[in-house]
């Protein structure tokens, strides 16, 4: 067996109705924290979801400020405006409470807060330095796992993306609470949900870091994944979906946290990027294409993940693999998300521009089973149209 090192978050709570007792939670964890932020987005904090959690901390003697400016995407800017405010009311802790764009930038707040560094110089892999503000995260969409990765992903211009990698920016408690998801919106909950899927796939088929733990956590993700995601959609209601939805998110996210994903991702931050797809219908666009790809190299990978989504499939070995990318098709037609870039405004006279742009995804290519070239990526998106 190779050697491998595996990371995550400390401390998880699961349990539906745990956000109503933040403040409880984080006064045991944090004895001496009397300011925190709590860093949304203003969509989440009208639905009125927010306001048990808002509750509990001020019940606990935690003066709370709310940070609420996160969008979808969220550029430089928005990072330090949050950083800004975090500095001028002195706070002790950030919260995270959204979806994934808001966890990444309570992230970014965290390390960045303290003053020891610019935003400029996190930007790759390991250049985050310093002591961070303890950091406590809450999603509310089953879907980036953002709550236990190490990973922030900011909009750097109109359409460039960077990332910050960095063990820093693991949480130090992650709270799992499906009662935070049950507004969602059935297209939401869909790519969501894919989006997670696709973690735990291209987890399990990572190149370069896939690992026993890794892989126990992608194939469970995907159990849960698949087994409530339809239900989710039709029911928004049901909590035991939801939570399932959640955790098999969580799962996923430990996963390629330390596999890290590859060319479906890569593919998929152009769509974002350009045409302002939200990521995880970016992701689905362009999934079965991309594993179609990869079957000549990742087949008996496929396979074996092809038994998590239909226990007792027979067949060879390539016919299994194939049974996986239909029923990845089988799952998105069945929940009435987008499956073609057209549908999302994307013609043949952008494919040109999308492949130049996935070419620039190299951290995340170099993960991939198959090699894959300027070419390869045009022909993925042209067959995606």
């Amino acid at each position: 067996m190779p050697a491998f090192q595996f990371r995550t978050v400390p401390h998880l709570i699961v349990e539906p109705g745990a956000a109503a007792q933040l403040g409880t939670h984080i006064a045991h964890h944090f004895p001496t924290v009397r300011r925190a932020l709590l860093v949304t987005d203003a969509g989440f904090l009208r639905t009125g979801l927010a306001d048990a959690s808002l509750r509990s901390l001020q019940a606990a003697g935690i003066e709370v400020h709310v940070f609420s400016d996160v969008q979808a995407d969220p550029p430089e800017t928005i990072v330090l405006a949050g950083v800004a405010q975090a500095q001028m009311f002195h706070v002790e802790l950030i919260i995270g409470l959204g979806g994934g764009s808001s966890l990444d930038v309570a992230k970014l707040i965290a390390v960045l807060a303290p003053g020891h560094q610019e935003l400029a110089q996190l930007y790759g892999i390991g250049n985050v330095h310093g002591q961070r503000l303890p950091l406590v995260q809450l999603p509310t969409t089953a879907g980036t796992g953002s709550e236990v990765t190490h990973i922030a992903i900011v909009t750097t211009g109109a359409t460039s993306k960077m990332g910050v990698v960095a063990p820093q920016l693991y949480a130090d408690l992650a709270i799992l609470d499906a009662s935070l998801t049950l507004g969602l919106p059935p297209a939401m909950t869909a790519a969501t949900g894919i989006d997670a899927m696709v973690h735990a796939i291209e987890a399990y088929t990572s190149r370069l870091m896939k690992n026993p733990l890794s892989d126990m956590l992608a194939t469970q993700a995907l159990s849960l994944l698949s087994s409530n995601l339809v239900t989710a959609c039709r029911d928004g209601s049901n909590l035991p979906a939801r939570q399932a939805m959640l955790l098999g998110a969580m799962l996923a996210g430990q996963a390629f946290a330390n596999a890290p994903v590859a060319a479906v991702h890569a593919l998929a931050y152009p769509i974002g990027g350009l045409f302002h797809v939200p990521h995880g219908l970016s992701n689905a666009l362009v999934l079965p294409h991309v594993l179609r790809f990869n079957l000549s190299h990742a087949a008996p990978l496929y396979a074996q993940l092809a038994t998590v989504l239909q226990p007792g499939i027979t067949g060879g070995e390539e016919a299994r693999a194939v049974a996986l990318i239909d029923a990845m098709q089988e799952i998105a037609v069945a929940t009435g998300i987008a499956r073609t870039l057209r549908e999302v405004g994307i013609t043949a006279a952008d494919l040109d521009r999308l492949a130049d742009e996935a070419m620039l995804q190299t951290r995340l290519l170099g993960n991939n089973p198959r090699p894959l070239t300027r070419g390869d990526a045009r022909a993925i998106y042209a067959a995606a149209l």
